[in-house]
């Protein structure tokens, strides 16, 4: 991605923010030269991944396959005695066109959330014992304190307000419903732990190779100068 599309990326989820008055945490703010002065006291965020970040899963078209996201706090498996959070929350924004991959995690539960906008759309399978995909079995859908049975391979239709937990190894991908317009999602999830804990099929990458072609707007959470 060219560093113009990624600004231009962050700054509309920065305007869909606004418009559902959702204030974000100061560290969302700093620029690239006050990242260049932050110390030690910051290093939750550089360790943890806080902040913004951009995904096209590495296949480099994203606005098909993509969306901006933004990790409000996250806890470190490997660093558990210096991050006792147990816990993670994200928000993403995702506009019509754009597509999560599928995939499950192996440990992490998750609630997604419809925080506003247009109608998110979940498809669920069950995953086998050797990771592949179930393609026939009945899955167990959880929904805002319902529970679901429902054929594999069914989209759930997310509207504003809705959620649904993801339980560990449950594959899932999502898109927008068209003609509904873009979506904040909000997750609230155990641990994130993109370097482990993900399995997608087929499988892909996680950021995106950059071209700078203006200066950063926002630096991304693995972009981060060391103290």
């Amino acid at each position: 991605m060219k560093r113009s599309e990624i600004n231009k990326a962050l700054k509309e989820m920065e305007v869909m923010l606004k418009e559902y008055k959702y204030p974000l945490p100061p560290f969302c703010n700093f620029t690239p030269e006050e990242w260049k002065e932050k110390g030690h006291e910051y290093d939750e965020i550089r360790d943890n991944m806080l902040g913004w970040d951009i995904t096209d899963y590495g296949l480099g078209d994203f606005d098909k396959t993509g969306f901006s996201l933004i990790t409000l706090r996250n806890g470190n498996l490997k660093m558990k005695d210096k991050y006792a959070k147990k816990y993670a929350e994200k928000l993403i924004y995702i506009k019509e066109g754009q597509y999560s991959p599928n995939h499950f995690h192996w440990a992490k539960m998750e609630d997604i959330i419809n925080r506003g906008g247009g109608n998110l759309l979940i498809k669920v399978y069950n995953s086998n014992a050797d990771d592949s995909i179930d393609m026939e079995s009945d899955v167990t859908v959880h929904l805002d304190g319902a529970t679901k049975i429902v054929p594999a391979g069914t989209v759930i239709k997310l509207t504003p307000g809705e959620s649904i937990s993801i339980q560990p190894r449950l594959f899932h991908d999502f898109n927008v419903e068209e003609g509904s317009g873009p979506i904040l999602i909000g997750e609230v999830s155990e641990c994130n732990d993109d370097e482990n804990d993900n399995r997608f099929l087929p499988e892909v990458g996680r950021f995106p190779k950059i071209e700078e072609d203006e200066p950063p707007y926002r630096l991304l959470c693995n972009e981060y100068p060391e103290a």
